[in-house]
């Protein structure tokens, strides 16, 4: 009997192993499976999918397996790095500080660093990808991180105000470099190199300003002064297309080939604006357009008076370096004493315009590029355009490069002579005129009457507002003509600034 018994619990022992072996084998496979499943979904995303998930501190390299992690290289640069700063600091002292007086905005006299230095800890490259390989040049892209501890001091001059010291603090850069390598065969083998920041993704530097003894308060809109001319100065100077190109050896090298070249122009009209935004108390805003393909190189509109519904038709010619990453930058503003304010803005890439293809626009005007920051998401009104783009042949691009050195020039003179505040101002018409008159050894006197002129006429229309807000007589303008405003307005046309 014990026998039997015996056989019979180790048949039924040896069943249940089996049952038990054959049940965690199974499990095992459907893990594997559900595993396969999840690697595939996570396969099938893309950059924008990985972005969303990941924000914006995920590595290149991990998204990307062609960005190839560098640890070997960070060692080294940490090492490297009090020599490397020190360098740079030279450098950027010799470069920045030029560039910050070319970009420095209006109102401000003076734009200089009263101390310099980059600190003690190293950037961080998070991996580098081979772009491209070919002949005699080598493109890779280095994902780039920087939480420095740098001692930043501006000085920030304003007329009649002393000069007050700006610290910037919490300095953070993410940005992916391309870096073009020209090869030569002589050492070191390097005849030169092309250095820019790339436009997809877009570069973050993020710092918080303080004054060193003061408060910002003692120069309104500091702040945002200095963030744009941040941003206008990268995006103007090392956001690709643009580039610097660093000549290595000590020989003389050409590098006309590796330098930024116009490839294209854009013929934009502006048409008309409609349903603006009202920025004003009293009456309606006086809009005009600023538009651009570079900062550097702004062109407006008259500004039509008192109207939410204004026809300009403005033709203007826009030269393109990069018709790929490059858009054209519509801002329609509201003319207004001291400060203009933005209405809206609008963004047409050049890469969804077809060379020699006329083109009829509606553009949503947004309050601001970057949605994500704004909490007021009203409609701000549409901006109609007509657009052509002509790409440009050999001879050409040298015509327009001259043409480039031409207009850069004359916004030196303009600025000189006072009719610009900036450089970075937005050309009209009457400005054109008034550095013609600079040339002919007026420009002094003449620039100081454009300036007393438009603040007049700025004083000037306040005040008949005010003066027609309280008498009810909004019908008319008061000026020295006995024109019906309704007779410029309703019709839109737009109303050249006097001189």
């Amino acid at each position: 009997m014990g026998l039997i018994s015996g056989m019979v619990m180790g048949i039924l022992f040896g069943i249940a192993l089996m049952a038990g072996w054959k049940r965690m084998m199974h499990r095992r496979s459907d893990k594997r499976v559900s595993k396969a499943a999840d690697v595939k979904q996570v396969s099938a995303l893309n950059r924008d999918d990985l972005k969303k998930i990941c924000g914006d501190n995920l590595p290149e390299w991990i998204s990307f397996p062609v960005f190839e992690q560098v640890k070997w290289l960070n060692k080294h640069l940490n090492k490297l790095w009090p020599f490397l700063a020190d360098a740079a600091e030279a450098v950027i002292r010799d470069s920045v500080e030029p560039t910050l007086e070319e970009y420095r905005p209006p109102g401000i006299s003076s734009l200089k660093f009263s101390t310099l230095s980059l600190g003690t800890v190293a950037p961080k490259i998070e991996g580098i990808r081979v772009q491209s390989l070919k002949e005699g040049q080598i493109t890779m892209d280095i994902d780039f991180r920087w939480g420095g501890d740098p001692d930043i001091v501006l000085a920030v001059e304003a007329a009649r105000i002393a000069s007050i010291p700006i610290q910037l603090k919490d300095l953070q850069v993410f940005t992916v470099i391309r870096a073009i390598f020209q090869l030569s065969d002589e050492i070191p083998c390097i005849s030169a190199v092309v250095v820019a920041l790339m436009a997809e993704p877009k570069p973050r530097i993020d710092y918080t300003l303080k004054a060193v003894g003061g408060s910002l308060t003692a120069l309104p809109g500091v702040s945002d002064m200095i963030d744009d001319t941040v941003n206008s100065i990268i995006t103007d100077t090392l956001q690709w297309p643009h580039r610097i190109v660093v000549p290595l050896g000590g020989t003389d090298v050409d590098t006309s080939d590796l330098e930024l070249k116009p490839v294209g122009k854009a013929t934009v009209t502006i048409v008309k604006a409609n349903e603006l935004k009202n920025m004003e108390l009293l009456g309606k805003s006086d809009p005009y357009v600023s538009v651009h393909i570079r900062p550097l190189f702004k062109v407006k509109t008259k500004v039509v008076d008192n109207n939410l519904n204004p026809i300009w038709n403005e033709t203007f010619d826009l030269i393109a370096e990069c018709k790929e990453t490059q858009s054209i930058i519509f801002e329609v503003f509201d003319e207004d004493i001291g400060e203009d304010k933005r209405l809206g803005v609008a963004k047409l890439p050049l890469v969804e315009l077809e060379s020699r293809r006329y083109k009829q626009m509606e553009l949503k005007l947004l309050p601001s590029l970057d949605m994500l920051k704004i909490k007021d998401k009203k409609d701000r009104g549409s901006l109609s355009i007509e657009v052509t783009y002509h790409e440009f042949s050999k001879e050409e691009q040298l015509k327009a490069l001259e043409e480039e050195k031409r207009m850069i020039e004359e916004r030196h003179k303009l600025k000189d002579e006072g009719v610009l505040d900036s450089t970075m101002d937005a050309v009209d018409e009457t400005a054109s005129g008034v550095g013609a008159a600079v040339g002919a050894g007026a420009g002094h006197v003449g620039g100081g009457f454009a300036a007393v002129g438009n603040s007049l006429q700025k004083a000037g229309k306040f005040m008949g507002r005010t003066i027609a807000a309280h008498t009810g007589g909004g019908n008319k303008k008061s000026s020295g003509s006995t024109t019906p405003i309704n007779s410029i307005q309703e019709n839109g046309g737009a109303k050249p600034r006097p001189t």
